[in-house]
């Protein structure tokens, strides 16, 4: 289990907390529980109602539909998170391709924290955002090579 200081400063390494205020982490950081999935373990399951986001500490994950990877994640990156703010089911799965160890973070403690400091509110917005840019860029040139193939 990690103490309180190691994972203030896991939060502050990545996107979504890397503007946080420490005393603010230390907050967020108490409510964190640690995690481990094994390599081929399922840690989120895609239709599932979401209920937490996940911080990579260590190791490596790949988001998936089925048998098509979306993509890989890795240490300091954040996965899950629209799950704080809405908890539709999960749009995909998230399996570990080796041991992997996290901080789970679950939607209520969130919710009581981000009406108490809106500059955590503002980080989700922007990790959201940066995340919707690339899937515009990813549309449009998917639209791009698909013009040139008719």
């Amino acid at each position: 289990m990690r103490s309180t200081l190691e994972k203030v400063i896991i939060l502050k390494g990545t996107s979504l907390f890397s503007g946080t205020p420490d005393e603010v982490l230390a907050a967020v950081a108490g409510q964190m529980r640690d995690v481990t999935a094994a390599a081929g373990e399922t840690v989120i399951r895609k239709g599932e109602p979401g209920d937490s986001m996940y911080i990579i500490v260590r190791g490596r994950v790949r988001i998936h539909d089925g048998d098509h990877t979306l993509t890989y994640l890795g240490a300091d990156e954040v996965v899950g998170e629209m799950a704080l703010l809405d908890p539709e089911p999960r749009a995909a799965s998230v399996t570990a391709e080796e041991e992997t160890e996290l901080l789970r973070l679950d939607q209520e403690p969130f919710g009581e924290l981000i009406e108490d400091r809106v500059e955590v509110t503002r980080a989700i917005m922007r990790v959201l955002t940066r995340r919707v840019r690339a899937l515009d860029r990813e549309t449009v040139e998917l639209q791009a090579r698909l013009a040139e193939r008719s």
